[in-house]
């Protein structure tokens, strides 16, 4: 029998409808996003792109509420690697999202590293290895982010590996981690980012756990990864190849990682990811139905 699951929180996002921007005439309304979320049996969600769900507080718990749907985290992007000129203008952003996510009571802000070549046009927009300059930069950056936040807005920061960024493979990962203070910031692990990247999961949960904040849920297909992998395929064009699948079909296995996550006797939030930029409007509903159902029988 599988282990009970009851530090798990379960949720899923806009990005498992097929949502990477604010507005995009690509992506499917966010009213149909919230419907579906729910009818597929999820009760926690996160905002996704800043503006593509409501900004006004009053609004959005309107619209959450009467369809019995929570929010654990908002997301934003920065790029504290280029120093202290960027600081302005990132907390800028910051304080739009925070402030959202505060109103809606949620406890996370979940960090993405800015993309060194464009997911969208795969444009090469930096080198992908930082100097150890820009490595101090963003690690003393993404610690005041995460004091700031905290004293700000009641919001821990969780940083989340990305393919296509500066924290990506588990030698970046454990760099980052090892060079921050885990008062100021920890980690939002991406099982499908982690795996793209060439890293482990249940390696990672067993290592660094009380480093764990939070988690989002992704397999890859390991056919597809390979080819993306030997080509140097971008992030972007590998996604529309479906390098991201559903569950229980990818890498690496679910079971394990809830297991070793719930081991670490805390509660944690893992919100389904299946990146699906772009997809047929009628695609995500049944797939996020299906993969409830997988989780659930993980004990989820």
């Amino acid at each position: 029998m599988a282990l009970a699951l009851d530090r798990i929180r379960v949720g899923s996002a806009p990005d498992s409808w097929g949502v990477w921007f604010p507005d995009d005439p690509q992506q499917v309304p966010w009213e149909r996003f919230l419907d579906e979320v729910a009818e597929a049996g999820y009760s926690w969600i996160e905002l996704g792109p800043y503006g593509y769900l409501p900004t006004d507080p009053a609004r959005l718990t309107d619209e959450v509420t009467k369809r019995n749907l929570k929010v654990s985290a908002g997301t934003i992007f920065c790029g504290l690697h280029r120093g202290p000129s960027e600081w302005d203008s990132t907390w800028e952003q910051v304080s739009r999202v925070a402030a959202l996510t505060q109103a809606m009571d949620a406890k996370h802000l979940v960090v993405i590293p800015s993309f060194w070549r464009d997911d969208k046009t795969a444009e090469i927009l930096e080198p992908p290895e930082l100097t150890t300059e820009q490595w101090r930069n963003l690690t003393t950056g993404m610690e005041r982010l995460g004091r700031e936040v905290k004293d700000t807005y009641g919001l821990d920061i969780v940083v989340h590996p990305h393919a296509d960024t500066h924290i990506d493979t588990e030698e970046h990962v454990e760099q980052f981690l090892d060079s921050t203070d885990s008062g100021a910031v920890n980690l939002c692990l991406d099982t499908g980012h982690y795996a793209y990247c060439g890293g482990d999961s249940v390696k990672l949960i067993e290592t660094y756990g009380e480093r764990i904040g939070y988690l989002h849920l992704k397999q890859v297909d390991p056919d597809i990864l390979a080819d993306v992998v030997k080509n140097e395929v971008p992030f972007g064009p590998a996604v529309a190849r479906g390098v991201m699948c559903e569950p229980p079909a990818g890498v690496p296995e679910l079971g394990p990682v809830l297991t070793a996550a719930q081991k670490l006797g805390v509660d944690l939030f893992a919100i389904v990811e299946q990146d699906m930029y772009p997809c047929e409007p009628d695609k995500p509903l049944p797939i996020a139905v299906r993969t409830r159902k997988f989780l659930r029988s993980c004990g989820a």
